[in-house]
């Protein structure tokens, strides 16, 4: 079962606070998950990188330039499993 995010918040450097619908929360620093190049390189900025939504579509983090990062990857990051 996936389990989509339903809210995100920055919470200073490149940590960002997310809450599944499954109510499993918590921070991922995703400076550590992700290389801030490609797509990614705009979010090194910390004025773009705070930009962060929730798209209920793909139920994942997204920013205005594209970038998203697959749910069931920063579940497994959140949880451990």
């Amino acid at each position: 079962m996936l389990n989509d995010i339903v809210e995100v918040k920055p919470v200073g450097g490149y940590r960002l606070y997310l809450r599944f619908d499954d109510d499993v929360n918590g921070e991922i620093d995703i400076s550590e998950i992700i290389q801030f190049r490609g797509i990614f390189e705009q979010l090194k900025d910390q004025d773009k990188f705070q930009q962060v939504s929730v798209n209920p579509d793909l139920g994942t983090v997204c920013w205005p330039n594209g970038a998203d990062i697959a749910p069931e990857f920063l579940y497994a990051k959140l949880t451990g499993k």
